[in-house]
């Protein structure tokens, strides 16, 4: 089937292309979480197969990426002037700013494109202007959580048990991807730990005093975000089963809690009465614990699927890693305090949330594309997931169903987007032509409609590949 070999080898060559211009070597870490070998299987089976990120096969096929070894090469090539057949910023200039005037960008525009070996600026427009990011915030997240806790950090869900085995407390780490079968692994090993002290009766408690301050994201109610608890399973959703924007519980907590309830009475331990909120007992140790996956996974989901949730628990573990109180105020100053560290360009940022939700967030398209280089800065190897993270164009995420077949971008553009109410953000990487990794931010603010806002944004990373 030589077509659909040729989808493989394309979004192969541009992961690869990305990987070693990265400097990330291997077979292991984030790149095997999984993610990408479910990007190569949808890529083999691209078919029709329904629902609103799936759509038919075109009778094209793209271009392959760039090779590897060009890429390779760019990273020790000079500077100073334009190799032969290098694109140059006259170049980029004279392609973008006409796409950067399409009217569907609104009435507020800035740009940023650099060279991500040497971090040198190829096109510019108003780069270091604070505008609304939305969800490209969570690049900047996930930077400051990978800094602070390492790629291998796993958070934990955790239950403890008072001298005599009756008074068990579950405690929530602030994993918001603990999911039932998390909570059924968990009751299974409390259960056992429980038997064999001849305990078959308990009090149980829950604690959530990890995190401080108010829960309820300052937008309020909202399908896109559950309250930010240390304890929730399903990120809060009343169906388990729902992906995207969904109904979510007010006490995702309390959920959890009567969930694991039930789940010890299956397994014959009477968990007497409701249970409540509480903090373990004096002396109180440790009977069962389950883990998250590793940072890098997280990091990787949240980016790839723009997850609000796990955004928000990454922003409160920077905070809690850092000494900072875990609350959104706490978290804010952890994530600008580590930013701050990997000297990135802050003046003008705010990062009041961890998931752009909130309007009083400010990014520049400058400080976006720093933040992609230093991702990509082989000092910086715990970094990387950030790159991997990325959305592919036409293959994976938020940008699966937003390029067509034919679009020069397919498989080559890998970058995390960002939508509010007149609010349209893009910034990611790309392999350009002539073998560079170029690292890119275009946003867009008073957009009249994201109908109009998205095919821009991404005719201009396209742009970028062609």
């Amino acid at each position: 089937m030589p077509e659909v070999r040729t989808w493989q080898l394309t979004a192969g060559a541009a992961v690869a292309g990305l990987a070693l211009a990265a400097g990330a070597v291997a077979a292991a870490g984030p790149w095997d979480t999984g993610q990408r070998k479910a990007e190569r299987e949808w890529a083999a089976a691209r078919s029709v197969a329904g629902g609103a990120h799936h759509e038919a096969p075109g009778p094209k096929r793209p271009a392959p990426a760039p090779s590897a070894p060009g890429v390779l090469a760019s990273l020790g090539a000079p500077t100073t002037k334009a190799a032969a057949g290098q694109t140059t910023p006259a170049d980029l200039a004279r392609v973008l700013a006409p796409l950067l005037g399409d009217p569907g960008l609104g009435t507020a525009r800035t740009a940023s494109v650099i060279d991500v070996a040497t971090g040198k600026q190829l096109y510019g427009k108003g780069a270091a202007d604070p505008m609304t990011p939305a969800s490209t915030i969570k690049i900047a997240t996930s930077t400051a959580a990978l800094s602070a806790l390492g790629p291998d950090h796993r958070i934990p869900t955790t239950v403890v048990a008072s001298k005599d085995g009756q008074e068990l407390t579950l405690v929530g780490g602030g994993d918001a991807t603990l999911e039932t079968a998390g909570l059924r692994t968990l009751a299974d090993r409390t259960a056992r730990a429980l038997r064999e002290r001849g305990v078959t009766t308990v009090r149980l408690a829950y604690d959530t005093s990890l995190y401080k301050g108010p829960g309820l994201h300052p937008i309020g109610p909202n399908r896109n975000i559950a309250p930010v608890s240390a304890l929730m399973v399903g990120e809060g959703r009343l169906d388990e089963r729902t992906t995207g924007a969904a109904d979510r519980s007010g006490d995702p907590a309390g959920d959890a809690a009567r969930a694991f309830g039930r789940l010890l009475d299956e397994r014959g331990i009477n968990s007497a009465g409701a249970p409540a909120p509480g903090r373990p007992a004096a002396g109180a140790k440790p009977v069962a614990k389950v883990l998250s996956a590793p940072l890098s996974a997280l990091v990787e989901r949240a980016l790839t699927d723009s997850d609000n949730d796990i955004a928000e628990a990454l922003a409160r573990q920077t905070a809690l890693a850092t000494g900072e109180e875990a609350s959104f105020a706490g978290a804010e100053r952890a994530v600008t305090r580590q930013l701050t560290r990997l000297k990135l360009p802050l003046t003008g940022a705010r990062l009041a949330d961890g998931s752009g939700l909130s309007r009083e967030d400010r990014l520049s398209a400058g400080l976006l594309t720093a933040l992609l280089a230093r991702a990509a800065d082989p000092a910086h190897p715990e970094l990387r997931p950030v790159l991997t993270g990325l959305p592919v164009a036409g293959f994976s995420g938020t940008l699966q169903a937003r390029y067509t077949e034919t679009s020069p971008g397919t498989g080559l553009v890998r970058a995390k987007t960002g939508t509010l109410t007149g609010v349209n953000t893009l910034a990611g990487t790309v392999v350009a032509p002539d073998g560079r990794l170029l690292a890119f931010a275009f946003m867009a603010g008073n957009t009249p409609s994201r109908e109009g806002a998205q095919p821009a944004l991404d005719r201009l990373a396209a742009a970028l590949a062609s």
